[in-house]
């Protein structure tokens, strides 16, 4: 009896763990009409790190960042260099076949290449926030777009994901500048911005 009553609180913690996790990831939504908000930074807020990647149509070369050196002899090195050219190929190698999981077709893979941008930021209050990416493309040249998350309520360090893949990358080109904001109450609490936003 007391298997079963075991078997029953572990099955029940496995399911109640995915719909957590679900709940946790919300697709951003497109804001249509971009207006100025009032700054208020906060040390309640900040952003901790932020990881940009690159999806592209053309995968990278072996090597191609590092210098390559070869053997009169056989062709094959041992060398210290060709060793660290493949570590630090790795990363890349790992992030690209991460991001093409399941894409089976070539159409699917069309639909994952693009950038992709995630901010990890911590609230030391509990509070309403609104994470928002403001970005302008290639092709669009000055003109900014937006996306935004909301969460009701949180606390603690976060992870918010953003995308600009698919269509919208191959009609509009690659994210050439970009900045991060976290909202409280129509206020901008903390700011993350690339080199090339002005």
């Amino acid at each position: 009896m007391r298997f079963v009553g075991a078997l029953f609180a572990l099955s029940s913690l496995t399911i109640a763990a995915p719909s957590q996790a679900a709940r946790e990831r919300v697709e951003p939504r497109i804001v249509e009409k971009i207006s100025p908000l009032p700054v208020a930074l906060s040390n309640d807020f900040e952003f901790r790190k932020t990881k940009l990647f690159f999806l592209s149509d053309k995968p990278p070369k072996p090597g191609q960042g590092a210098r390559k050196t070869t053997s009169s002899l056989g062709g094959k090195s041992n060398s210290p260099g060709q060793k660290t050219a493949t570590m630090q190929d790795a990363p890349i190698t790992f992030e690209r076949q991460y991001r093409l999981f399941g894409a089976v077709t070539v159409l699917d893979q069309r639909q994952r290449f693009g950038n992709y941008l995630d901010f990890y930021w911590r609230a030391k209050r509990p509070s309403d926030i609104t994470v928002r990416l403001e970005y302008r493309q290639e092709k669009l040249h000055e003109h900014i777009q937006a996306q935004e998350i909301s969460y009701r309520n949180v606390r603690g360090t976060h992870k918010t994901e953003f995308k600009v893949i698919g269509d919208d990358y191959f009609d509009d080109g690659r994210v050439i500048a970009w900045r991060c904001l976290l909202i409280e109450n129509g206020r901008i609490v903390a700011e993350n911005r690339s080199f090339m936003w002005e």
